[in-house]
């Protein structure tokens, strides 16, 4: 069973029987703290980071086997570790608003937890920043998790994980006066396009990539040139209905596993599609072995991306009908209000900001359906903690199957989702945009 982080020194607890104390070493150790980053060459940004490096250190767990983790905080903030994507009790999961204990400048944690579900989940600090670009998620702070399953584990030849990250937030203005983070660097696993190692791959290989966005709050479109992409898993859970796309859309926390069948040697690019954005330095060289030459690029006419192309469609609307009978719908409204000129807006859940939200009470066993009604000029990627839901509607189109913990709600329109309440304790709901989780987009839920 899952325990609390605990603030003990690292290892050591006391036998009572016995007058003396045993080490145990852990299973991984963490360490946060100061980290001088090369991005390109002689350009060097100051961040926080796991391990000094940016990402962390992958960290590959097996589904159902308990695992120990160190955390050593050598940075100057209040710190917690949040492992995105899996069932944890709410006193490990790492959010301090379920009650996580954080980790005191110079302080040790010790996770104790068992990992599931098995898939391509990730782990991050979940700190507010409000308007300190040196803290939360604008910093190196995130890394890869990746649960594998206890039996019947996909085989490729090669897999790739690749973290997308925007740097050097500072706040611009919008055309109502209102103000949000923009960035002059963009990367892929901390380097920009062109400076570090390629990925190197031999012709007839199948390769499997794991694509996560760690931006604070920044969406990216992602695509391989002179390749197609079969999406395979959205947010590590295996899709229904795998699908072949010419790009990838990733918000903020949302990651996509896809298949490449490497049948087009040559060395290539693979990057975001927006021009600025890879002008900025989001992309990464692919070389096949043999091959050499400057990296090629194909530019896509049009930025495509729907959610509903990978989930299985209901037949008719009654049939739609039959499948929501049992959920308890729970209604979330998303607004702004305009905070001043010069200032971020704030942002409320059914007409309050946290910590004012409304705690809403679920019933263990119970299904219920989140419908969210985004009456905002922005898009929120939301982020339930501790569960997995599965999407029911997105602007008016059904849908089943596709099962996600971070879920996109473009502006103006309405999504909705369903979950079962099998996790008891405290359950943070949040955009996962860190301007506005830090401005009040956030509301708990409570199990009965």
């Amino acid at each position: 069973m899952a325990a609390a982080a605990t603030m003990l020194p690292r290892g050591a607890f006391s036998l009572a029987e016995a007058d003396y104390t045993v080490e145990i070493e852990s299973d991984f150790s963490l360490d946060i703290a100061p980290f001088l980053l090369e991005v390109s060459p002689r350009r060097f940004i100051k961040t926080l980071a796991y391990n000094q490096q940016v990402p962390g250190p992958l960290l590959r767990l097996k589904e159902g086997v308990p695992v120990t983790v160190d955390v050593t905080n050598h940075s100057g903030n209040d710190e917690i570790v949040h492992w995105h994507g899996l069932f944890l009790p709410s006193d490990v999961d790492g959010a301090m608003e379920e009650g996580t204990p954080h980790v005191a400048p110079g302080g040790k944690a010790r996770y104790t937890y068992t990992p599931r579900p098995a898939g391509f989940r990730w782990y991050h600090t979940h700190t507010s920043a409000g308007s300190d670009f040196r803290k939360g998620q604008y910093t190196g702070q995130h890394g890869f998790l990746m649960i594998e399953p206890r039996e019947n584990v996909a085989r490729y030849d090669q897999e790739f994980f690749l973290g997308l990250h925007d740097w050097g937030a500072s706040l611009a203005g919008g055309g109502d006066g209102s103000m949000s983070p923009a960035y002059d660097v963009s990367t892929i696993n901390g380097r920009t396009l062109g400076f570090g190692e390629p990925l190197r791959v031999k012709e007839g290989e199948r390769v499997l990539l794991h694509v996560l966005n760690s931006s604070a709050t920044e969406p990216h479109w992602i695509a391989f040139a002179g390749h197609s992409m079969r999406v395979v898993a959205l947010d590590g859970n295996a899709v229904p209905q795998p699908k072949v796309v010419p790009m990838l859309r990733l918000s903020p926390a949302e990651r996509v596993c896809v298949e490449v069948e490497m049948n087009n040697p040559g060395v290539w690019v693979l990057g975001e599609v927006r021009k600025h954005v890879m002008a900025a330095g989001m992309g990464a060289v692919v070389e096949y072995a043999g091959r050499s030459g400057k990296p090629q690029w194909q530019q896509p006419n049009d930025l495509v991306w729907d959610y509903l192309q990978f989930g299985l469609q209901f037949g008719t609307a009654k049939d739609a009908a039959s499948g929501d009978a049992k959920a308890v719908e729970v209604p979330l409204v998303f607004e702004s209000k305009f905070a001043g000129h010069g200032a971020m807006d704030k942002w409320m859940i059914n007409g309050k900001s946290f910590p004012n939200t409304d705690t809403i009470t679920l019933t263990e066993g119970q299904r219920y359906r989140l419908v969210f009604k985004n009456k905002s000029t922005d898009d929120h990627p939301v982020h339930l903690h501790r569960h997995t839901f599965e999407l029911k509607r997105m602007a008016g189109h059904e849908t089943r199957g596709i099962r996600k913990d971070t879920v996109l709600v473009a502006a103006g329109t309405q999504s909705e989702v369903e979950f079962t309440a099998d996790h008891p304790g405290l359950t943070l709901f949040h955009c996962h945009q860190q301007d506005h989780m830090d401005m009040g987009f956030m509301m708990l839920f409570r199990y009965a």
